[in-house]
């Protein structure tokens, strides 16, 4: 049998002799570990799209987009506009927080064009008769390096320069 190492004392490194409670420490550190995917899996790190609808008397309006997201993650944004009454000239203006630390990859289908409204994101959508939906897909992917706490998405809908719908909420990008 090999002799035991200078550097080595078996009471302590062997048996444990006085480190009896750091065992725990170890465990409570390995448990940590193990508690971020099930977090995740639980969806607190985002991904999940939420559902809002905004109802007015001329139109509504259905967002369906995370409010929780990872640095990289690729997540759609979906606006579904319903015209309760004949609208002439839809535009759906997003506020900065859609687009700041995001890389847009597509919109489908085109609009009929793509502005800036004092630095939001706006696309007209044309004539939407009573009735009628036009539902426009977004792709966003989150820049790696972007983390946020709390920045805000607005959305607004509006005939002309009559606006008819606003939405606003807060989303959280989890580094």
């Amino acid at each position: 049998m090999a002799d035991v190492p200078d550097a080595i004392v078996l009471k302590r490194h062997r048996d444990l002799v006085g480190r009896r409670n750091e065992v725990w420490v170890r465990r409570g550190l390995l448990a940590l570990i193990a508690a971020i995917p099930v977090v995740a899996l639980l969806n607190v790190f985002g991904q999940r799209p939420d559902t809002h609808t905004l109802v007015s008397s001329a139109a509504s309006l259905k967002i369906y987009a995370p409010a929780r997201l990872r640095g990289g993650l690729l997540y759609e944004g979906r606006f579904h506009v319903t015209a309760r009454r004949d609208l002439k000239d839809v535009y759906l203006v997003l506020g900065t927080g859609w687009a700041e630390g995001m890389s847009i990859n597509t919109i489908e289908p085109s609009p009929v064009s793509e502005a800036s409204n004092s630095g939001r994101l706006s696309f007209e959508l044309g004539h939407i008769g009573a009735g009628k939906s036009y539902i426009l897909f977004m792709q966003f992917q989150v820049n790696p390096t972007n983390v946020a706490f709390g920045r805000r998405q607005t959305v607004w809908l509006t005939d002309g320069k009559t606006r008819l719908l606003t939405f606003s909420r807060d989303i959280t990008i989890f580094p």
